[in-house]
């Protein structure tokens, strides 16, 4: 494309929200569902931004979709800076009701999203309505660098990026059992008897954290009956009464007369949780809030995510 001199007035600022998100997206549909608009008028915006820069800013792939050219690489860093600081600034000049609102997007593993962040998110909506929240509990790892969450909780701590993290708890994993189970098969009282018996566990080379893969660990050679990506169907399958699995206290938590914990204390493995964000958007009120409220959710429900207790406190 043909390089011609860019001025100010040349450029429309509101395709930048554009390039933003094609770029995290990859995907010119995608970025017109998330921005409520129709696939034509993200493809002409972006077009229209060549144009006024003179250059081309991605590259169309069948496969891969859109991939960013070097100078829609270059141009990504200082359009995300100029989001941020937009973002900050309307937090500084707005009153202090307009400081607390806006939109907080929150990625987490399944189960702990599901089973702890969920319920407790319903106390801080009530003291701060204004925010708005969403929460992707899901079974596979989320990308900050894409934008497609605010905050992410996950197993492992980041190595790398331009990102604020912190421990957030640490938390228990138990063999479990239903009852009905325990009652139609062979006692357990050593680990040795767990050789006529089958387990539920994670597939393996689909596992999105090498800190899921405990098993081997810590019964290896065991009997696989079914396995799965998610830990709520390794859940559901251990209530019908068909197997055993390792399961987070606070998911066994959820069913505290049918699921009992087997070799309570020869089984155990513990694991931790980290919350991290990206260092710009650290420091927008409705962040802040949001991370500090999780933080001491955490720290009132030490007791319940390593088992002490099956009762998850919510609210202050």
């Amino acid at each position: 494309m043909h390089k011609t001199p860019t001025t100010l007035g040349s450029l429309n600022w509101d395709d930048l929200k554009f390039f933003l998100e094609v770029a995290r997206t990859k995907k010119a549909s995608s970025a017109a569902k998330r921005l409520g608009v129709d696939y034509t008028t993200v493809s002409r915006r972006i077009a229209a931004l060549e144009k006024a820069l003179g250059t081309l800013l991605f590259e169309k792939s069948r496969t891969a979709g859109f991939i960013q050219t070097p100078e829609g690489q270059r141009l990504l860093e200082y359009a995300e800076a100029m989001e941020s600081t937009l973002h900050q600034a309307c937090e500084q000049v707005s009153g202090s009701s307009l400081a607390l609102s806006g939109h907080v997007r929150i990625g987490s593993t399944e189960g702990f999203g599901s089973f702890f962040i969920t319920p407790q998110l319903a106390h801080f909506q009530d003291a701060y309505p204004a925010i708005s929240i969403d929460i992707l509990p899901l079974p596979h790892f989320i990308s900050l660098s894409k934008r497609e969450a605010d905050i992410v909780i996950a197993l492992e701590r980041p190595e790398r990026g331009a990102y604020v993290c912190c421990k957030l708890c640490d938390y228990r994993l138990q063999l479990y059992a239903s009852r009905d189970y325990l009652a139609n098969h062979a006692p357990i009282a050593c680990k040795a008897d767990l050789a006529g018996h089958r387990l539920v566990t994670y597939v393996d080379d689909l596992a999105f954290s090498p800190e899921l893969l405990y098993l081997e660990n810590v019964l290896p050679g065991a009997s696989i009956s079914l396995r799965s990506t998610s830990v709520i169907a390794q859940y559901t399958a251990t209530l019908q009464g068909r197997a055993l699995a390792i399961l987070p206290c606070f998911v066994a938590a959820q069913a505290p007369e049918q699921l009992v914990p087997v070799l309570a204390e020869e089984v155990v493995v513990t694991r931790q949780f980290w919350m991290y964000c990206r260092e710009d958007l650290r420091k927008l009120k409705r962040v802040t809030l949001l991370w500090d409220y999780l933080r001491a959710a955490a720290d009132r429900n030490g007791e319940f995510l390593m088992g002490g207790t099956r009762v998850m406190r919510v609210g202050e």
